[in-house]
């Protein structure tokens, strides 16, 4: 395993699978992402929202991309994103393998 501190994983969610393939399409055609993992199987979401708590099927993205996207990459989620304010959480990878690494840097 290498240490990193180049590549992250960022979580989002889209109301329908429709959006959620449209958003991973177009961070991965802009190099904003090397992968974008479109869970098919939707999850159930209970949040708050204005005041009243909400239950929701969504779709979960996981994009993988580098430390260095990820401000582009928030700005075009919120854009294509249907959401008031789309989830967007940014994970920082300890490590990983390097050829894999090589290739999330390389296609970013």
């Amino acid at each position: 395993m290498v240490r990193t501190s180049k590549v992250g994983v960022v979580l989002a969610t889209c109301g329908n699978l429709k959006e959620a393939r449209k958003i991973a399409g177009a961070l991965v055609g802009q190099r904003l992402a090397a992968c974008v993992n479109v869970v098919s199987a939707p999850v159930e979401s209970v949040y708050r929202w204005k005041d009243k708590v909400e239950h929701a099927k969504e779709f979960l993205l996981v994009i993988k991309t580098t430390t260095k996207r990820l401000k582009l990459l928030e700005s075009e989620v919120a854009r294509l994103h249907s959401y008031d304010a789309p989830e967007f959480l940014a994970i920082k990878i300890y490590g990983g393998s390097a050829g894999y690494l090589k290739w999330v840097t390389d296609n970013c």
